[in-house]
């Protein structure tokens, strides 16, 4: 672990930029028709529990990271392997979101450029702020956020004066009941992005107030759930439910659809910028977590060494793990959460969560007689 302090502000700044990150790119939730703003609210509020148990772990242990104490709790053999899986997952997280970026790119503005040449200089720029440390990604976190507010509100202003904003494309509310909602939160919401942002727990460790850990990321997910819930709202209210969920990147044709007074058009720019930095975030920090658990788990002791040959696994990764952007959505959506979300993320943390309790009962009872 390197020598680091973050506050609470700059925690809660990244975890708002990480989990609007790839978020606001794909048609969130869209299962849920008209609907789909309750599924995100819904998965917002069932992350709420999971993070609990992430942070009792975190009390448990406050200045170990999760592949220190995952040895700790299943012992050293079962512990390291399960650290492994943890990292290994990080390092896939972070070359999807860059596939997202790459395919975005292409799609909107440099068509002919080769996937890996997109995604390679993103890559570079992430290699190289990783190798400053967690220190330097929390402050440009916090003057990319104000920016990225800026643009999120202008963008907020200009959609309700162009006059785009349809009410009844959001009707009827709730048309089958509340059902179809909690089935896509708890099949899909939950997972992407909420409870992505397990990664945190790697992050923890160097936050200079522990006590103020909890309230920062159930604040954090609140605000992001909302951001991604008025998102939603827009894009279905302005292209209906039928075109959000045709649309690869729906906040995209929104935008593009923004006419003011015959001169303000063509604003997908600022998308674009508000996009890149949600992004750039996301990959960042899945990949700086990746890079320290790999330094602890086989105890190399400068963690920046490993950013170049771990990032171009992460960059070869991005460019091989689908064969288009469809097969790439499906994958995400529907086999990486079977295979890897519900078991790293619902099922494994409790079950660590309760064998720490049994043995911190065990010694507590063992210093008592």
């Amino acid at each position: 672990m390197e020598k680091a302090k973050i506050s609470a502000s700059q925690l809660f700044i990244l975890m708002v930029l990480f989990e609007l990150g790839s978020a606001l790119l794909v048609p969130l939730a869209i299962r849920a028709k008209q609907d789909a703003w309750l599924a995100i609210l819904f998965g917002m509020l069932g992350s709420f529990v999971l993070f609990l148990v992430y942070h009792k772990l975190y009390t448990y242990y406050p200045n170990l990271l999760p592949t220190e104490y995952m040895q700790k709790i299943l012992g050293k053999v079962l512990g390291t392997v399960l650290a492994f899986v943890y990292i290994l997952y990080f390092m896939y997280d972070a070359s999807r979101v860059l596939r997202d970026f790459g395919e975005m790119l292409l799609t909107f503005a440099y068509p002919d450029t080769p996937l890996f040449i997109a995604n390679a200089l993103l890559m570079l720029v992430i290699i190289y702020t990783i190798r400053k440390g967690i220190e330097v990604i929390a402050r440009s976190g916090e003057l990319l956020f104000i920016f990225m507010y800026v643009l999120a509100v202008a963008g907020f202003i200009l959609i309700i004066s162009s006059g785009l904003i349809e009410i009844k494309n959001l009707q009827p509310i709730l048309e089958e009941g509340l059902l179809p909602s909690v089935k896509v939160a708890l099949s899909e919401t939950l997972y992407f992005p909420f409870t992505e942002a397990i990664v945190f727990t790697m992050i923890l460790p160097y936050l200079n107030d522990s006590k103020k850990a909890k309230v920062t990321m159930l604040c954090a997910t609140g605000l992001s759930g909302i951001n991604l819930t008025i998102t939603m709202l827009i894009n279905i209210s302005v292209l209906g439910v039928d075109l959000t969920a045709r649309s690869q990147f729906p906040l995209l044709s929104t935008v593009q659809s923004i006419q003011v007074a015959d001169f303000l058009e063509r604003l997908d720019v600022f998308f674009m910028l508000a996009m890149v930095i949600g992004i750039f975030f996301k990959v960042t920090i899945l990949f700086y977590a990746a890079t320290i658990g790999t330094a602890n788990l086989f105890k190399i002791k400068s963690p920046s060494m490993l950013a170049y040959p771990l990032g171009i696994v992460v960059l070869f990764l991005s460019v091989t793990i689908a064969s288009n952007f469809q097969e790439h959505l499906h994958e995400g959506l529907y086999i990486a959460k079977f295979i890897l979300h519900i078991p790293l993320f619902t099922i494994i943390p409790p079950i660590l969560l309760f064998i720490a309790f049994l043995q911190k009962r065990k010694v507590h009872g063992s210093k008592h007689s």
